[in-house]
């Protein structure tokens, strides 16, 4: 497989390392920490995704990064170029579901038998018979070996390069409690209940390794229900392409070979392999996968097509533009990833903890067994109270808080067709008070709609409009396919067009009815067409007039039509208390036309690039947060300047760079969708933060004190750890302000007119 690299003269590879091995935000910390110690590296380590994401210098092989984070006790692995990681995910995900359901059901099926028999013997010991101890150890064997072996293998694996993590805790846990059980039932038990009170803690390692298990089952689920959404996306990639040689032949090949400026066929019902621009041949092309458009796209010559869209009818050949992680379904995925490696200021502060924070409560369970033993207490007590230290302090909140929501947010919003660049965006969605919408390309679909027609005396609107569209339907051009399409949609049916002839730069003429009917460009017009084609290239409106015969029979304007979603898009916009205004370069007439529509009140017209700046500056200036929504190409320096900058449709380089949001579908209610998911992550964070920080801080003390047993620990360990991943795993089911709306009992859909010149007076 060619992997490439991606390089920059400033900040040299970026990489990316699947990390095996962590099993906390400790082991997370750790790997970061050895990867950052190699000079010029810097590298972030989520624990949610396994991932370590490294900015290497060039000189810097990947061999070295991979022997650092070996040498720390875990595994690394590079993730290539191709698309397509994630199936291997999937199945390491379904291989760790199996393993661990199969050590969990053992830990329950003996639980409870060895929990009553633990306790019974100890209290009772009438109870016991001949042999009774053996009996207790024959079914707490499997459980305290084989069922506990992963977590002995990370602390052994970690003993031996000098570091503790989550495990370490684990494992003494299980092997004093262990160790104490057989102690009293084989040294200390002469038949009758002894000084040390008949501690027989049996049950105590089935107990925990019942509540952890369960913990890393619901975890492990959960990150494999989360990646569903990513795997999807990633499936929708070609695997392999029929690439053309020199001579023409066709030959297979993985995606994964495939080089820019190599041609390959595309045909009907072929996934597009990758970026690039049609050689030759037509198509429709299904894009809703990548764009969210419902309808076929029409393409040919010249076009641009994207990789992972589906070729409806004719075959194509396309040159390859870009490749692997550097198109725009590449793109797509890497902002996942990144956005899931970002980190909150205060999470790297619970990163850092982690990692100092095993050796400090091997220090505490020390001085708790130490003080219980000093100030009298019986040694039970004493191995009760130090269990329960090391089993209740484990770290794993503190590491999940940040990444474990990050990761399902990143997803549900992926699936959603919103990508978040980063951490930088959830904190300014928080602020943000007022959005300026860009027109062209945002608020509007970009496509060309009949807008207006008008008629010489002694001609009939559907009768223009039958010729016209007979000829236009033949056409390519925007102008003529609105004009056929509104021409179908009023008529039905057309007659065919005889003899058409596409006229470059001036329009297109054909025979309809026994009549030459020209669409196009033309100088001399009738008086009263004459002042219509003025009124209306006036609000920025295509005018073209259609000739029957030589003589000028009638003029078309053509304009851009407003989204179906953007009244619904500005009202759930105002919903969220945002102050919504209207900031394009169009003219005053159009804008405040298209404002009057779709319910935004305040216009800022003819506004060049530079002046958009100026508009974002001037706001924040007088106190004001600011998001910019638009469509990614000469919005870029306002997107860049906004303190929360949403790039809608295009998914463009310029887009991916200025943007903090990505918005791949032309629903324009996903902005509103992305903030209000953006909002309700960051809090999500935030409450899983607290709870982690409260948790550790008020578990210790009461453990300390002998107010939990081992097995409430375990079970408060555990349902710290499963509380984070399943508050985070709430995002999945994210309701957007359109549905709160609706719940309300009002619907904010509205019709999306084309402007007529009646209701801009």
């Amino acid at each position: 497989m060619r992997t490439e690299q991606r390089t920059s003269p400033a900040e040299g590879v970026e990489l990316s390392l699947a990390v095996g091995g962590m099993t906390c935000g400790a082991c997370a910390a750790r790997v970061e920490r050895a990867l950052n110690d190699l000079e010029g590296v810097v590298a972030r380590v989520n624990y949610a995704t396994e991932r370590a994401t490294a900015v290497v210098p060039v000189d810097v092989p990947v061999e070295r990064l991979i022997d650092e984070v070996t040498s720390a006790g875990y595994t690394a692995e590079l993730i290539g170029e191709d698309l397509h990681p994630a199936a291997t995910d999937a199945t390491d995900y379904d291989r760790r579901l199996r393993s661990i359901s199969r050590r969990l059901l053992l830990s329950a099926a003996t639980f409870m038998a060895l929990c009553e028999l633990s306790i019974g013997f100890a209290s009772d010991p009438a109870q016991r018979f001949a042999g009774w101890q053996w009996l207790l150890v024959v079914l707490a064997a499997p459980v305290v070996t084989w069922a506990a072996w992963p977590f002995y293998q990370s602390a052994i694996r970690n003993a031996r390069h000098r570091t503790t993590t989550m495990d370490t805790l684990v494992s003494l846990g299980l092997l004093a409690a262990t160790g104490w059980s057989l102690y009293s039932m084989f040294v200390l038990d002469t038949g009758r209940a002894h000084p040390a009170g008949g501690g027989i803690y049996l049950d105590v390692p089935a107990g925990v390794l019942l509540f952890l298990l369960a913990g890393r089952y619901f975890e492990t689920w959960s990150r494999q229900r989360s990646g569903n959404a990513l795997r999807g996306l990633a499936a929708v990639g070609a695997r392999d392409v029929a690439v053309l040689d020199a001579g023409g032949r066709e030959e297979r090949r993985p995606i994964a070979d495939l080089a820019v400026g190599e041609r390959f066929v595309v045909r009907p019902g072929e996934t597009v392999a990758t970026d690039g621009e049609v050689v030759s041949g037509q198509s429709s092309l299904d894009q809703s996968v990548m764009t969210g458009e419902s309808g076929p796209v029409d393409v040919g010559p010249g076009d641009s097509v994207l990789g992972g869209t589906v070729s409806l009818t004719g075959r194509m050949v396309v040159r390859a533009n870009k490749v692997g992680r550097e198109t725009q379904l590449g793109q797509m995925l890497r902002l996942v990833e990144h956005a899931q490696s970002e980190k909150a200021a205060v999470q790297r502060l619970a990163d850092r903890l982690s990692a100092v924070f095993v050796p400090v409560v091997l220090a505490i369970a020390a001085g708790t067994l130490a003080t219980w033993l000093v100030t009298g207490s019986s040694a039970t007590a004493a191995f009760n109270a130090a269990i329960s230290v090391l089993i209740i302090a484990c770290p794993c909140a503190l590491g999940l808080a940040t990444p474990a929501a990050l990761f399902v947010a990143s997803l549900t919003g992926a699936n959603q067709g919103i990508f978040f660049k980063g951490y930088r965006a959830l904190e300014a969605s928080r602020h943000v008070d007022t959005i300026l919408l860009d027109k062209t390309g945002t608020l509007t679909e970009g496509q060309m709609r009949l807008a207006d027609l008008e008629v010489v005396s002694g001609v009939e609107e559907d009768e223009v409009l039958r010729w016209a569209g007979a000829v236009e339907r033949a056409s390519e051009h925007p102008v003529g396919r609105a004009i056929a399409a509104e021409a179908e949609r009023r008529l039905g049916d057309l007659p065919e067009a005889d003899a058409f002839v596409a006229l470059p730069g001036l329009g297109a003429r054909g025979t309809v009815d026994g009549h030459e009917i020209y669409i196009g460009r033309a100088d001399a017009v009738p008086g009263s067409l004459s002042e219509r084609r003025a009124e209306w290239e006036g609000l920025g409106r295509t005018v073209v007039v259609v000739r029957r015969d030589e003589a000028v029979i009638a003029a078309v304007a053509v304009a851009d039509s407003i989204r179906p979603s953007a009244a619904a898009a500005v009202g759930q916009l105002q919903t969220l208390g945002l102050r919504c205004v209207l900031l394009t370069g169009d003219n005053e007439a159009t804008a405040r036309a298209v404002a009057a529509v779709i319910g935004i009140e305040e216009v800022v017209a003819g506004a060049l690039p530079a002046e958009k700046v100026a508009v974002i500056r001037r706001l924040q200036e007088e106190g004001r947060c600011v998001a910019m929504v638009g469509d990614g190409v000469n919005d870029a320096p306002a997107l860049a300047s906004a303190d929360l900058g949403l790039a809608v449709g295009s998914g463009t380089d310029v887009a991916l760079n200025a943007a903090d949001l990505i918005i791949m579908r032309d629903d324009l209610c996903v902005a509103a969708t992305a903030i209000s998911l953006a909002r309700r992550t960051l809090n999500t964070i935030r409450g899983n933060l607290a709870w982690a920080f409260l948790y550790n801080l008020a578990a210790i003390p009461l453990a300390a004190c002998g107010l939990l047993n081992p097995l409430i620990a375990a079970a408060a360990m555990g349902l710290s750890s499963t509380f984070v991943v399943a508050n985070s795993s709430r995002l999945l089911r994210h309701v957007t302000p359109r549905a709160i709306s609706e719940r309300r009992g009002f619907s904010m859909t509205r019709r999306s007119p084309v402007l007529t010149p009646e209701k801009v007076g």
